[in-house]
């Protein structure tokens, strides 16, 4: 029965046109084993192949165009014969319609590719994108701190998405909960979520304006860091109020109460001194050398000390194994909520933050010393003519008499 299937299968290819072959059963096609080609009937140039290795598939051998094809239908037994056969009536009424089934299906698989290709989530580009620049980051911290904003906030709403999907709903989504009660995080978060859309868009992996940009776009459904900012400066203690409130401070006990005093005493700030370590202090020169790497400019800083800062930095204890100034009684750096926890023991409305703005404020209200100088004292940008001019001369002196002034003042 084979042979003369066989046999037909040669005759039905004889013109351009398959001839007719014998229509087969279920059973029939079935006992198909032996290796070869077998017309099965019903459509022109179906074909059950059998391989040498007893593997069975369906073949529609066709002219598509002036060329002859053979494709590929499917397995058999997973494609039944009519299911085979339908699929073959499909493919010729193709073929009718001038489409080349073979060139289509490589054209859709090419597509898939690259899809699949172009498929990235936000996550997976944001972990690409910190991998690329993250070398030129100033210090570990600022890795991590970018990792810790996307984790808690970003990856919850957008972290699986794919990136080419991220609209303006996924970023308000993230930042509108958190814009007023964590304003600085969220601009930050928001610079970092822009970045990585930003840097999809020239790998490809998406065509679509940037929803996280600010100017000109979230600037409108977002109020301005500024005036959101502008209803904090009640954390900051008045002027006239620190005089009392450091002589309450001095009779404090505790690490943590020492830490803001000397924060208040340098203007410096929260981190700056809970990062302090004994290296960068020259009791005798009466100077504290931040290094770069701890410094939110990037810069090393030089902070002339007072006797009074003097004093309280001696009579600190140092504790085996840490170089840390103020140290945990553990061993390891504060938290910034210890500083926080003395202002609340006390009653006082302020954060450890806010006494760097009473500072300003004493220098503006109550001193003659240049404006440039208690930028400087803040370790704020200042610019380029401003910085030559004065850092050429005698800034730093009248910053080691500024702060002394500062003490005396404190001290009432």
């Amino acid at each position: 029965m084979a042979g003369a299937i066989t046999r037909g299968f040669l005759r039905e290819f004889d013109g351009d046109m398959p001839k007719a072959a014998k229509e087969l059963g279920a059973g029939a096609v079935s006992a198909l084993t032996a290796p070869g080609m077998y017309a099965v009937g019903r459509v022109p140039g179906l074909h059950l192949q059998v391989l040498p290795s007893g593997g069975r598939s369906w073949i529609l051998r066709a002219k598509v165009g002036n060329k002859r094809r053979e494709i590929g239908l499917g397995g058999y037994p997973a494609v039944s014969l009519s299911q085979a056969r339908e699929r073959a009536q499909e493919t010729r009424a193709s073929i009718d319609k001038g489409i080349d089934p073979v060139a289509e299906r490589k054209a859709a698989k090419s597509a898939l590719q690259a899809a699949q290709a172009s498929g990235k989530t936000f996550k997976e580009c944001a972990a690409a994108y910190m991998a690329a620049h993250e070398s030129g980051w100033k210090n570990v911290k600022h890795g991590q701190q970018w990792r810790n904003t996307l984790e808690s906030y970003a990856y919850p709403v957008v972290g699986h998405l794919m990136v080419r999907d991220v609209a303006l709903a996924h970023v308000t989504r993230i930042l509108e909960p958190i814009w007023t009660e964590k304003n600085e995080t969220a601009v930050r978060l928001r610079g970092r979520i822009e970045l990585v859309l930003d840097w999809a868009a020239v790998r490809g992996y998406r065509d679509k304006d940037n929803p996280a940009r600010w100017r000109g776009h979230l600037d409108k459904l977002l109020p301005r860091p500024s005036k959101v900012n502008a209803r904090e400066h009640h954390s900051a203690l008045p002027v006239n109020d620190m005089v009392s409130f450091m002589a309450r401070l001095r009779a404090s006990d505790g690490i943590g109460a020492r830490a803001l005093e000397f924060a208040i005493l340098t203007a410096a700030r929260s981190g700056e001194v809970r990062g302090a370590e004994w290296s960068e202090i020259d009791l005798e020169a009466k100077v504290w050398t931040v290094p770069a790497a701890r410094m939110k400019a990037g810069k090393e800083h030089r902070v002339p000390l007072s006797d009074a800062a003097v004093v309280l930095v001696k009579a600190l204890p140092r504790m085996a194994g840490t170089e840390l100034v103020f140290s945990s009684p553990r061993g390891g750096t504060l938290s910034d909520m210890t500083l926080s926890a003395v202002l609340r023991r006390m009653s006082v409305a302020a954060v450890p933050h806010g006494f760097r703005s009473t500072f300003r404020d004493w220098v503006s209200e109550c001193t003659a010393y240049p404006n440039q100088a208690a930028e400087m004292a803040l370790a704020h940008a200042i610019g380029d003519k401003v910085e030559a001019a004065y850092r050429r001369g005698d800034l730093f002196e009248k910053r080691r008499q500024m702060m002394a002034d500062w003490a005396a003042f404190l001290a009432g």
